[in-house]
């Protein structure tokens, strides 16, 4: 699992620098985060909530849900959202003309459930939900997108040639979503061992990985080594570097910015 280590100076800035984050950690700790306002009649799906402490309005919120056991319905969701089960087991259901579908998801399983869907939840016990919310996202299908366990991938470019201090990687991907506008997608990547400098991260990215274990080091010098199982997030604006001595097979979210 995740090592941190912190490496600041003694007077540390009001508002630290982008880095990353491990989000199993803060989901853990309802200490951490704020709580995401709602409106009286929401199901706990929707209200039930810890998200980062970003500045309001960002494209793109992340945190926890915590639900008891039970169930609900949620009408509309207001914006396209991937989840992971962190802790627990949920299982989401849709019925309708064009639709009639039960998934139910098992810790480390995810799925995207689109701007406008409308679906049950229900849980025999009491479940944690990491999420990530693109809040510019469109009206869809409304269809839930499971992210698939074993997808075939295919060669995907290398990450960029003037950072690497290793020879280049082989890559792969598949993509499971992409909304309208192209700017916010899930699915799968592989990759064989790299290194390189820091990289600026014009986009978030959540990861959750399968496979492999990678080092960061972020602009101040704090370290994280993250390992197979771990979930953790890469704010936008970071400066990071990668070093994975091993195979690395991930589920990713990006929200990139054209």
């Amino acid at each position: 699992m995740s090592n941190l280590q912190s490496a600041l100076a003694p007077a540390a800035q009001a508002t630290p620098a982008p880095s990353f984050i491990d989000l199993r950690a803060f989901a853990r700790d309802a200490r951490q985060g704020v709580t995401m306002e709602s409106s009286a009649g929401d199901d706990p799906f929707l209200v039930q909530r810890r998200a980062l402490d970003w500045a309001p309005g960002g494209p793109v919120t992340a945190g926890v849900i915590m639900l008891e056991a039970g169930g609900g319905t949620v009408s509309t969701l207001p914006a396209d959202e991937f989840i992971i089960v962190h802790e627990g087991r949920l299982t989401l259901a849709q019925q309708g003309e064009h639709q009639n579908t039960t998934l139910t998801l098992e810790p480390g399983q995810s799925a995207v459930i689109p701007q406008g869907a409308e679906f049950t939840w229900s849980a025999s016990a009491p479940v944690s939900l990491i999420f990530t919310r693109y809040n510019l996202s469109q009206p869809g299908s409304g269809a839930i997108v499971p992210i698939q366990q074993s997808p075939e991938l295919k060669p995907s470019g290398t990450p960029p040639l003037d950072l690497l201090t290793t020879p280049a990687p082989s890559c792969r991907n598949f993509t499971d979503y992409q909304s309208a506008d192209g700017e916010f997608m899930c699915g799968t990547w592989d990759s064989t061992p790299y290194a390189r400098r820091p990289l600026f991260y014009k986009h978030y990215e959540l990861m959750y990985l399968l496979q492999g274990s990678v080092d960061f080091v972020d602009e101040t010098g704090r370290c994280a080594t993250f390992s197979k199982g771990d979930i953790f997030l890469v704010e936008q604006g970071a400066r990071c570097t990668w070093d994975s001595r091993e195979q690395v097979a991930k589920v990713y979210v990006i929200y990139r910015p054209k």
